[in-house]
């Protein structure tokens, strides 16, 4: 069984300034996700939230915690959830909800895992990202 719960190092300390970022790129990667799936585009990372916080995971650490209908990570205490303001955990009533027996289900340890490829793909193009983006950024005369 995959420890989704425990916390990992990772190669990003979380700051608001790399959650703005990994933001933007997470919505990106929604949308080509539903280009290549042909379907509607997104308007905002509603149903995401299972990438979403995979993702997260792999690249600031934390764990993930959610039930049957969200999941989000806690990073150093806090809660930190890519899609909180997308339309579907708008209708939550208790989006923050943790249900830690939810991530031992068979199925859910299985779609948890058929997802990792993708996110992992995911995140080294994000990390090659914010290199670039660093790098020039240093570059630039004041």
């Amino acid at each position: 069984m995959t420890p989704w719960l425990a916390s990992r190092e990772t190669p990003l300390r979380y700051s608001y300034e790399r959650f703005a970022q990994a933001k933007l790129f997470m919505f990106r990667k929604w949308c080509e996700l539903a280009t290549e799936r042909q379907t509607t585009p997104p308007t905002d990372l509603s149903g995401s939230c299972k990438y979403g916080s995979l993702f997260m995971k792999q690249v600031f650490g934390g764990s993930i915690r959610g039930h049957y209908e969200h999941q989000y990570n806690v990073i150093d205490g806090r809660i930190v959830d890519l899609s909180h303001d997308a339309r579907d955990v708008g209708r939550i009533s208790n989006p923050y909800l943790h249900e830690p027996d939810f991530f031992a289900i068979p199925e859910k340890q299985a779609a948890l895992n058929a997802c990792l490829p993708r996110v992992k793909c995911w995140v080294i193009q994000f990390l090659a990202e914010l290199e670039i983006s660093d790098a020039q950024s240093l570059r630039q005369p004041d």
